[in-house]
């Protein structure tokens, strides 16, 4: 297999020969060139059609988030932005995310060869991983162009056969025509139901664990008499469906004859803490993540009636500038949490780059941020499945946990935790609109998630089933 081609652009030479060093260690790769600022990486792109761009933010000339825009609208491809840990630089790196960058990455010291070193692992990663990503909408892409092709298969026969003229039935001698015998009614069953002729009821025999779809809605039957997780009162999970207008999802009435669900712990009567708080909603996202939030967050109004507490990797330092440029727009109050920060309605708080974040429960019924600098987990911190795992004991809270775009599977395995404990407000955004389509297919894959939306969805959705 040839070797995905990379232009390499950044103003100073030392640092593009660090860059094509770093890049070139793995043989998937070549560095097909190189450009000194966004003006000539714009051409260069035209000239060499390369597989990939990394591009130095700030630049001479034309910097790095006006060549994005260039590139993006006439040659559109998988770019890794290299930034920075300056002030403007990381608020031009959350831009260039929004404006299609795949993602980005934190320039490495060159003081420092482990620092480099660090650098060149998880760029290298990246990579790979929009190489992947591409080939993948690339398929999708044929798939649907060749089903759009095929011609439609007719089900009817060119030339029936001909049948045999029927002959009227003769009548008995003597007599009047025969009464048709009435034959005792067939029971129509699905494939996945049987008949009691004993009590007239239809029994579901859905299979463990399929996965049942209903428009846009995604539901995992869980496993029959699977024991609940140790220290865990596990909810019995009642059918949803949906109304035909706007599609929330109710409760069904249970069949004629049988008993209604009896709730247990973790379903018990719902206690409002502080100034009447009792819903909360957790994200988690990663690559594509600063855009995917910026779309969630402009769609939720002011008055929602929860706080949101969202991790998204990031290093130190860019997650303040995430928060400061997300709220901007959004109608709710958005910022960078802080240890001990008392958790409000119609706000939206985002961990710190280098530390997990948890919910706690004070005294008083208040909800509050902890962080802590624990080990990383799932190679991130802050971790999604950290904060997802923190919401397990507080049952006196309705819970909503969301995963959007990202590397990986974080998250995946304590959403499928909170699933099992009675939390059925769980959403992903649908590979559709994923930058990168891993943490939440890992969700989808566990049969934890109730609902599987493309990204403009999900915000709209969210409000009519928290309020």
């Amino acid at each position: 297999m040839k070797p995905y081609r990379v232009l390499v652009v950044d103003d100073s030479a030392f640092m593009r020969k660090i860059i094509s060093d770093l890049i070139e260690k793995d043989d998937q790769f070549q560095v097909a060139g190189t450009a000194i600022n966004g003006r000539e990486a714009v051409g260069k792109v035209k000239e060499l059609k390369p597989d990939l761009v990394t591009m130095d933010v700030e630049m001479p000339e034309m910097n790095g988030l006006e060549a994005l825009r260039r590139i993006m609208l006439d040659h559109p491809l998988p770019v890794i932005m290299l930034s920075g840990i300056n002030e403007e630089g990381m608020k031009e790196t959350i831009l260039a995310l929004e404006g299609g960058a795949f993602d980005f990455i934190r320039k490495p010291s060159i003081s420092s060869s482990h620092d480099i070193i660090s650098v060149g692992e998880a760029l290298r990663e990246q990579m790979k991983e929009a190489m992947l990503e591409r080939e993948r909408r690339e398929a999708r892409s044929a798939s649907a162009l060749l089903a759009a092709e095929s011609p439609p298969v007719s089900l009817i026969p060119e030339s029936p056969p001909l049948l045999p003229p029927i002959k009227p039935a003769e009548k008995p001698v003597g007599g009047s025509e025969p009464k048709a015998e009435r034959l005792p009614r067939e029971v129509v069953k699905k494939p996945h139901e049987t008949h009691s002729p004993a009590t007239g009821a239809t029994e579901n025999l859905q299979s463990e664990n399929k996965p049942v779809r209903r428009g846009d809605r995604f539901r995992a039957v869980p496993p029959a008499a699977k024991p609940p997780a140790a220290g865990l009162s596990k909810a019995p999970l009642k059918p949803k469906t949906e109304t035909p207008a706007g599609n929330v999802p109710r409760p069904m009435s249970p069949p004629s004859g049988t008993a209604p669900d009896i709730p247990s712990a973790a379903a018990k009567e719902r206690r409002p803490g502080a100034k009447g708080l009792d819903k909360l909603v957790a994200v988690g996202c990663s690559t594509g993540g600063p855009r995917a939030l910026k779309a969630l967050l402009e769609k939720i109004p002011a008055d929602f009636p929860a706080p949101i507490v969202i991790v998204q990797h990031m290093p130190p330092n860019f997650t303040k500038s995430l928060a400061q440029r997300l709220n901007t727009f959004s109608p709710l109050d958005v910022m960078e949490a802080e240890q001990g920060m008392i958790l409000k309605k119609g706000a939206a708080y985002i961990a710190p780059g280098g530390y997990h974040m948890k919910v706690t429960e004070a005294a008083g019924g208040q909800f509050t941020i902890s962080l802590t600098k624990e080990e990383a987990r799932n190679g991130h911190r802050p971790s999604v499945d950290t904060l997802f795992e923190s919401l397990l004991p507080l049952d006196s809270l309705e819970r909503h946990a969301v995963i959007m775009t990202g590397m990986g599977g974080d998250g995946a395995k304590m959403m499928k935790s909170l699933y099992d404990a009675g939390v059925t407000s769980t959403f992903a955004e649908s590979e559709e609109t994923c930058v990168v389509y891993g943490m939440p297919r890992s969700a989808v894959e566990l049969q934890c998630v109730s609902y599987i939306l493309p990204l403009q969805d999900i915000a709209p959705r969210l409000v009519q089933v928290v309020k």
